[in-house]
């Protein structure tokens, strides 16, 4: 049995951010590609998009810290979180089948992907006390 239910992560080509969330709070792993990506410049009349191949590897890592988690979420901006939503169909069908969304998120903060994922989830949020 996972001991965090529920998971997030913010992924772009330069970073994974997970969050698990559970009844006791929230953990966090970030991750990192082994090669910084590159940034590659397209030339008229060259062949080739310009893009950098999707970093198996990186997104293999990203998998396994998703491992553990009933319901994942999958967010963030450009290509990677479809390109990370397509390795785990291609390579972890079990942990697939757990993959609830996969949406565009710019680059919120901490807090705003934790809040973000409390609602897709339907998580209880944190009550705010009115000044007194």
């Amino acid at each position: 049995m996972p001991s965090h239910f529920h998971a997030v992560v913010w992924i772009d080509h330069s970073q994974a951010r997970i969050f698990h969330l559970g009844l006791s709070g929230s953990d966090e792993i970030t991750l990192h590609p082994q090669l910084a990506t590159r940034h590659l410049h397209h030339k008229a009349n060259a062949i080739g998009s310009g893009h950098a191949a999707p970093d198996k590897t990186f997104y293999a890592e990203v998998s396994k810290a998703l491992a553990d988690a009933g319901e994942i979420l999958i967010i963030g901006p450009a290509s990677a979180k479809t390109e990370l939503a397509n390795h785990i169909r291609a390579n972890a069908p079990d942990i697939a089948k757990r993959i609830a969304a996969v949406e565009a998120a710019d680059h919120p903060s901490d807090a705003e992907i934790i809040a973000y994922a409390k609602r897709h989830f339907k998580l209880p949020l944190p009550r705010v006390q009115a000044p007194g």
